[in-house]
């Protein structure tokens, strides 16, 4: 191995390990990786920040402003819409909302298309009585699977792409992944539907009537209370017409020791309550406990409003919302962020995994995954939802359908695969085109673009392609095709096609599937030219193993959104996931070797 070998694959090495560890950002893991390589003399510093302009990166952004576009046109609700009957069986409403899931994901990023259908299958789950996690998980399984069907269903995809014409001369087509990726998602959908479901771990909803007891809340009593010098005891009651458990006093930062019942309440505590959104909400009102109201005084006024000013509406509201991966809230503290001077709301309870918070609400850490508890006037609001990356699962916040701007959507997006596919336009070309019609009439204002971007995969994806490609240049992905190739020796081509699915189905799992198909994706080409195969079917085949992330809730962001509502731990992912990937490899293999044959 040369000196550039030995530095790329440590280097390498290193990022990997820090991905696998998750404590630190990955766009920020893959930004400092490529510095240290410049520093290093194994990226060249021209070729540094070439990635922001690899169509690759360019096309995952403007993806993500179509799926907005869809989104406000009211198209994707009125199709949400089919799913919500709680009266069907288990198994059709798996079918029913997993195929839409899927089909969504084919066309708008996967990510998007959980976050509408989530509220509308918690509701459903919640209706029929039913805990949400049993459905969440096929869900969340089959609008990762939807992703594989089209070049711009998920970003694996569009990296294959982007590999595919650097080192063979030619991008893949919109529909290239369609043949193999559509049969895969099929069949997926179909063991869901019925059987996958079935082994989902029942876990009790963390956050609605199906389990009281699942936020816990500290609520302050307020100065001039007609609870100040009222023992425990005398709430009793009231807890109990409210459906909700008052379990202990907060004083001074403190948590008194000894039964909540004894104790003798005074202005200023903090009231440690356990149960639903809508029980606490009950008990605020009964107990005129501290309202979250961010006008009554000026320190509360909401992030960018005069101070002052009332905010529009009713009384506050409780929103039940999940807190995304790419938020800005995971790792910090309500009391860190102020989150109510700064934007008029307050966290009342926390649920993670189905457990619940004993230390101070207010000093522990958020995290992706986690269920929130918030309360205040625009705590329901689309816009301060995204400015927070929360998504609400206790209502369904799809746009109304309007003819004009869905058939205005739709044809646009038409239009831009349309020119792509015939060869006019390139695909990044035709797509920025569609995004710049979406802003001139209105279905995506311009001032939210960069609000749609994920900028953290964005820029992890620019930062790891002049990696990547530096690590081939250096000759680190023929080491490894040749280490793989000397192992297949004299066995059939297939079987080095199936491990080295394996082998990237294992990576994805707890890794980004951006960053595992930045390293696989090469090494199965220079694999296939060793073999003297057809390099496209193992370039596929990594295709599809990048995206089924199916294990571990930290193998994809959408495993993560669903932990909070469903309630699930980080074991609960196998049981239904080991053999949901069993049967893409099963699947997926013949479809590859008719489809793309060696």
């Amino acid at each position: 191995m040369t000196t550039e070998q030995i530095i790329l694959f440590a280097l390498f090495a290193v990022i990997l390990g820090m991905l696998l560890w998750g404590r630190f950002r990955h766009d920020l893991i893959a930004a400092a990786g490529l510095f240290c390589g410049v520093a290093l003399g194994v990226v060249p510093e021209d070729l540094a920040f070439s990635g922001f302009s690899n169509p690759a990166v360019v096309i995952v952004a403007l993806v993500l402003i179509a799926s907005r576009a869809f989104e406000n046109s009211g198209v994707l609700g009125a199709i949400s819409r089919l799913a919500v009957n709680e009266k069907r069986p288990v198994a059709l409403h798996v079918a029913l909302i997993a195929g839409i899931g899927a089909g969504l994901s084919a066309v708008i990023n996967n990510v998007a298309a959980l976050a509408m259908l989530m509220p509308i299958d918690v509701q459903a789950a919640r209706r029929a009585n039913r805990p949400p996690g049993r459905t969440l998980m096929p869900l969340a399984f089959a609008t990762i699977l939807g992703g594989m069907i089209t070049l711009i269903g998920t970003p694996p995809n569009i990296i294959a792409s982007s590999i595919r014409a650097r080192q063979l001369g030619a991008p893949y087509g919109m529909f290239d992944f369609s043949p193999v990726g559509l049969v895969v998602a099929l069949a997926g959908v179909a063991f869901v539907a019925l059987i996958g479901w079935r082994l989902v771990p029942a876990r009790q909803d963390q956050s609605s009537e199906y389990d009281a007891e699942s936020f816990r809340a500290e609520l302050r009593v307020p100065s001039d209370s007609k609870l100040d010098g009222t023992v425990g005891a005398e709430l009793d009651e009231a807890a109990e017409q409210a459906d909700a458990v008052l379990s202990g006093i907060v004083r001074d930062g403190e948590r008194l020791p000894g039964a909540f019942r004894s104790k003798t309440i005074q202005s200023g505590d903090l009231l440690v309550v356990e149960g639903s959104s809508d029980s606490i909400a009950a008990l605020i009102k009964a107990l005129d406990l501290q309202r979250i109201e961010p006008d009554d005084d000026e320190s509360a006024a909401p992030h960018g409003e005069e101070k002052g000013k009332k905010a529009e509406g009713g009384g506050p509201e409780i929103v039940e919302a999940v807190v995304r991966s790419d938020s800005w809230l995971v790792g910090r503290t309500a009391a860190g962020l102020d989150i109510r001077r700064r934007f008029g709301i307050a966290l009342l309870g926390v649920a993670r995994s189905g457990r619940f918070s004993r230390e101070q609400i207010a000093n522990r850490k958020i995290a992706a995954g986690d269920e929130l508890l918030i309360s205040g006037r625009q705590a329901g609001s689309r816009p301060m939802l995204r400015q927070l990356g929360l998504i609400a699962v206790n209502r369904v916040g799809v746009s109304p359908f309007d003819p004009f701007k869905a058939s205005l959507a739709v044809g646009l997006f038409a239009a831009a695969i349309i020119a792509a596919t015939t060869g006019f336009l390139s695909f990044a070309t035709a797509m920025a085109i569609a995004v710049a019609g979406y802003a001139a009439f209105g279905l995506v204002p311009a001032r939210e673009f960069y609000s749609q971007i994920e900028w953290p995969v964005v820029v992890m994806l620019a930062c790891l392609l002049p990696l990547g490609a530096a690590f081939e240049q250096v000759g680190g992905t023929s080491l490894i095709a040749g280490g793989i190739a000397e192992l297949a020796q004299g066995q059939p081509p297939v079987l080095a096609l199936i491990a080295i699915m394996v082998v990237t189905l294992t990576l994805s799992d707890v890794l980004n599937n951006v960053a595992t198909m930045v390293i696989t994706g090469p090494v199965a080409i220079d694999l296939a030219q060793r073999l003297n195969v057809n390099p496209d079917t193992f370039l596929m085949g990594v295709a599809i193993s990048a995206s089924c992330a199916f294990l571990t809730p930290i193998g994809h962001k959408n495993n993560t959104l669903i932990m909070g509502p469903g309630g699930f731990r980080f074991s609960d992912y196998w049981p239904m996931g080991l053999p949901l990937e069993i049967v893409v490899l099963l699947v997926s293999v013949p479809m590859l070797l008719w489809v793309w044959p060696l």
